[in-house]
C-alpha cells in the first residue's frame, strides 16, 4: 500500500532534519494523494526539480513505490518557480517540498532513465 502524500512529506522532512539537512513545505497539497514536487537547492545557488515519474517508470514488482524524475537540473530559481506555477494551475492539489542536500538520491527514489 502506498503512503499518503502528507505522510510521505512528513517522513521526508523529518529524515532530512534528523540527518542535518534542511526541508520546508512550500505548498500543501491534497493530504491523500496530491502529486509531490521536490525543489532541490544546491550550494551554488542553482536548483533542480524532482517531479513524480510517469506511470511507465513503475516496476510491476513494486507498484507502491513513489518514484521521481529530474524534470529540471541546476537551473535558476525563476525557471523552477515558473514550472511549479504552471503545474499548480493545472493541478491545485500538488505538494511542493524544498530541500537542501548534496545527495537527494539518499532520500528519494529516482526512476531509471
Amino acid at each position: 500500500m502506498r503512503l499518503k502524500a502528507g505522510m510521505f512529506v512528513a517522513a521526508l522532512t523529518r529524515r532530512l532534519f534528523a540527518e542535518g539537512g534542511m526541508a520546508a513545505i512550500e505548498r500543501r497539497g491534497a493530504e491523500e494523494a496530491g502529486a509531490i514536487f521536490i525543489r532541490i537547492r544546491h550550494r551554488d545557488g542553482s536548483e533542480s526539480l524532482a517531479a513524480p515519474a510517469p506511470q511507465t517508470a513503475f516496476d510491476d514488482d513494486h507498484p507502491e513505490d513513489r518514484l521521481f524524475e529530474i524534470r529540471k537540473s541546476r537551473v535558476q530559481e525563476s525557471e523552477i518557480s515558473e514550472l511549479l506555477a504552471r503545474e499548480a494551475r493545472f493541478d491545485p492539489d500538488i505538494w511542493v517540498v524544498e530541500i537542501e542536500t548534496d545527495s537527494p538520491e539518499t532520500y528519494l527514489a529516482f526512476a531509471e532513465e
